[in-house]
């Protein structure tokens, strides 16, 4: 099969109506607007609009959506694995340990439009991005 039969293929198993419902509820839970979220994920409001529509005509990085996932209080691979489609959470976990409010950022929960703010959530960012490299380098 051709790389564009197997991109087309794969894109068959992805719901991406999953993950704009659980953006939608999250930020609606969170009271937070698509501007604040984008400063936070360091997303596009672009890409954001996109995710939030849920049609999948583009696809979004894995990177993407942990930047997102992680933004709104959930682990980096939430997002990932509602696309996938993927019994999540856990059995092993608490149902609502994600859907708790008091789970969320800091910096969702009582979001600033003040530039300190923004420096501060970019550089958090920046960090669990550095943190992510680090993990990756040390398994190879």
């Amino acid at each position: 099969m051709s790389k564009d039969g197997e991109r087309r293929l794969r894109a068959v198993h992805e719901d991406w109506p999953a993950v704009a419902a659980a953006i939608e509820a999250r930020m609606s839970d969170l009271r937070v607007s698509q501007h604040e979220l984008a400063l936070a994920s360091g997303v596009s409001v672009a890409t954001l609009r996109i995710l939030r529509r849920g049609n999948g005509s583009r696809r979004a990085q894995d990177a993407t959506l942990a930047a997102v996932s992680r933004a709104l209080g959930w682990p980096g691979e939430h997002l990932v694995r509602i696309l996938l489609g993927e019994d999540y959470p856990r059995q092993d976990e608490p149902a609502n340990r994600w859907n708790d409010r008091r789970q969320a950022p800091v910096s969702l929960v009582k979001a600033s439009a003040d530039v300190p703010t923004q420096i501060l959530v970019t550089l958090r960012r920046i960090e669990r991005s550095i943190g992510d490299i680090a993990t990756y380098l040390t398994k190879a």
